[in-house]
């Protein structure tokens, strides 16, 4: 489980094909929650949940399948691509953002960017799946980040991007054209499936 409070930005250095996707080694900054990375542990990967195979002192290596490659942005990545980076959450650490299961549900597309002030307001186009579930002022998680919802359009969302969140994330790269990673927030799928349990009785 994760809270779409990326800790850092990584890079990519090797990509290898393996018989069912391929294997990634990934530099990382040695901070924070960082520095204790394990083998076996989850980490969320631009908003995909991974597992490291194999640590060394700032790298991790990871094994993606090709339903990953296939449904995620990660399937685009070569070397020297960059990544969000986020640790599972542990047990008694604080918990911002809202809560992310590292489950991408489909790809977006970043349409338009229009600064405001130190900020920027970006527009993301959403297919059905999951433009179905948002809301003004919900959360969605874009690249393994928990954003507020600021605007719903007729096939597009709103978000409001800080200086800090551009300055630890992808976000300061961001452009039209951009295809990036989307997770809904869980609670309204279960809220969903709540509402037709109850319709079937």
């Amino acid at each position: 489980m994760f809270t779409g409070i990326v800790e850092a930005r990584g890079r990519v250095e090797a990509v290898e094909d393996t018989e069912s996707g391929n294997s990634m080694r990934i530099r990382h900054p040695v901070q924070g929650r960082l520095q204790g990375i394990r083998p076996g542990d989850s980490i969320a990967v631009s908003g995909v949940c991974l597992t490291a195979c194999a640590v060394e002192e700032g790298f991790f290596s990871v094994d993606l399948s090709a339903t990953t490659l296939e449904r995620t942005t990660l399937g685009n990545l070569k070397v020297g691509g960059e990544v969000n980076l986020e640790p599972a959450l542990r047990v008694g650490e604080p918990m911002g953002g809202h809560l992310v299961s590292g489950h991408v549900d489909v790809v977006g597309t970043i349409v338009a960017i229009e600064a405001e002030g130190d900020c920027s307001r970006t527009e993301v186009e959403a297919p059905v799946e999951v433009h179905r579930y948002l809301v003004p002022r919900g959360s969605i998680c874009v690249d393994g980040v928990s954003l507020t919802v600021t605007d719903v359009g007729a096939n597009t969302f709103s978000v409001t991007l800080v200086p800090h969140t551009c300055a630890v994330s992808l976000a300061g790269d961001y452009r039209a054209g951009i295809q990036v990673n989307l997770e809904v927030d869980m609670l309204a799928r279960y809220l969903e499936r709540l509402l037709e349990e109850r319709d079937r009785s």
